[in-house]
């Protein structure tokens, strides 16, 4: 084990309490850049930790340094920033045309540029997934109730779809009824997806969620993400269950996401490349 405290770039969401859970139970020392305006002051309470705006690049650097991070975890949701309201500082400043760039190429292009920043200034960028492996979903049915063949149909649609969509960098995630593309993800993410879903959507239930990564992804960043949330949304939707990629998807509260899709009548599957290949 490093004899260097772990940095946390914290975001929304509970991904980041997650991670500091894993790294304190291990004995890690850690830090927090806590993101101004995403955050939740809940995930920093009693840790050490500075809040900073998601521009202030070289308050970020400069305190991670000062708090000896030798490995750095970027978690947590962060919205795409306003660069006409940005206030940078001077490392900011001088990052910023590499983002503005990448950001026009997508969303994964963007958080490789951030990786290669961090790298290039001396820390050692892991995913959240190396700190807490047991959030990763396992293969396999996670619950109680049992896809049908109908649903693993629907399941097989689903990943060629958010496949297709991760090849244009554009999401993670499709919901399939009845071997129909319902919709996929956008820029405003799965919540948005399933509530567009819930008007969709015919009478009774049916239907599956898949979330996946997108080819060529950067795992250390933005790994498919589920949680209890997602489970209530995918319910309101009347949708049947959701099916991840067993070992590059997170499950937040696990045993609360599988409790919740018992209560609510839903599957929840881990698929692997084999059944699904690509």
């Amino acid at each position: 084990m490093t004899d260097t405290a772990l940095g946390v770039v914290a975001g929304g969401g509970t991904l980041p309490a997650a991670v500091l859970q894993a790294a304190e139970a291990q004995g890690r020392r850690t830090f927090t850049i806590a993101i101004n305006g995403e955050c939740d002051p809940a995930t920093v309470a009693g840790r050490a930790h500075a809040w900073l705006d998601i521009a202030a690049v070289g308050g970020v650097i400069e305190n991670l340094r000062q708090n000896d991070c030798g490995e750095v975890v970027m978690a947590g949701r962060i919205g795409r920033p306003d660069f006409a309201r940005l206030r940078p500082d001077w490392q900011g400043i001088k990052l910023l045309p590499r983002v503005i760039r990448a950001a026009g190429q997508g969303d994964d292009a963007l958080l490789k540029t951030l990786v290669a920043y961090f790298e290039e200034q001396g820390f050692r960028v892991i995913g959240a997934d190396q700190v807490a492996a047991g959030l990763l979903a396992s293969a396999g049915v996670l619950g109680r109730v049992r896809p049908g063949d109908a649903d693993k149909a629907d399941i097989a649609r689903a990943i060629a779809a958010a496949r297709e969509l991760g090849r244009l960098d554009v999401g993670q995630a499709a919901v399939v009824r009845d071997g129909q593309v319902l919709d996929v993800e956008a820029a405003d993410g799965t919540d948005a997806l399933l509530a567009r879903c819930a008007g969709l959507n015919g009478a009774g239930r049916g239907g599956v969620l898949v979330k996946l990564v997108k080819p060529g992804q950067e795992r250390r960043v933005d790994l498919p993400t589920i949680g209890v949330r997602t489970i209530n949304n995918v319910h309101a939707a009347r949708l049947a269950g959701v099916a991840v990629e067993a070992g590059s998807a997170l499950i937040l509260d696990r045993a609360g996401v599988v409790a919740a899709a018992d209560a609510a009548g839903l599957f929840l599957f881990g698929f692997d490349g084999a059944e699904f290949p690509a």
